[in-house]
């Protein structure tokens, strides 16, 4: 089996879009996915891309993904927000996911990027265990916050 690790490109929308909703399935939430095939092309393949993909393919279909964006840590420096690292069900545990990641990483570094940084649920224990034994420290201490368009807009609202 031959896989192929590329740039993603904006006719690639629709598979990003599938591997998204394989994932929001496997992360037990898959009503959760509101982006669209349109959003992917014109917010990571427009004027102003908002992130990158790599993609893994076997015989010219999509069958995994690294999505990420640029952010800036004011201790560090230029960093790397690793938003979804994806493998097909049918595809996992061929190496796969170690080639999008080594992928992702290279990139990274040819970029000079100071940091690298994802979130993993913490019942993903594969996961958890892969990215400990490649080196990345999985942090305890932090929780992750999050607000939703809804509370934004209530918040601005209530604090006028």
């Amino acid at each position: 089996m031959k896989v192929h690790i590329r740039k993603a490109v904006k006719s690639d929308a629709e598979s990003i879009l599938s591997l998204i909703h394989e994932l929001a399935v496997f992360e037990k939430e898959p009503e959760a996915v509101i982006v669209t095939k349109t959003q992917i092309e014109q917010d990571g393949f427009g004027g102003r891309p908002l992130f990158e993909c790599i993609l893994a393919e076997v015989a010219d279909k999509a069958v995994g993904m690294a999505l990420f964006y640029p952010r800036y840590s004011t201790w560090k420096g230029p960093t790397f927000h690793l938003e979804d690292l994806i493998v097909t069900e049918s595809m996992k545990g061929k190496g796969i996911g170690t080639k999008l990641y080594k992928a992702f990483l290279s990139h990274a570094d040819s970029l000079g990027v100071d940091r690298v940084e994802w979130v993993v649920l913490d019942w993903n224990t594969t996961a958890i265990q892969f990215y400990e034994k490649s080196g990345a420290i999985v942090l305890s201490d932090w929780n992750l916050v999050q607000m939703d368009r809804s509370s934004i807009k209530n918040y601005i609202l209530e604090n006028k």
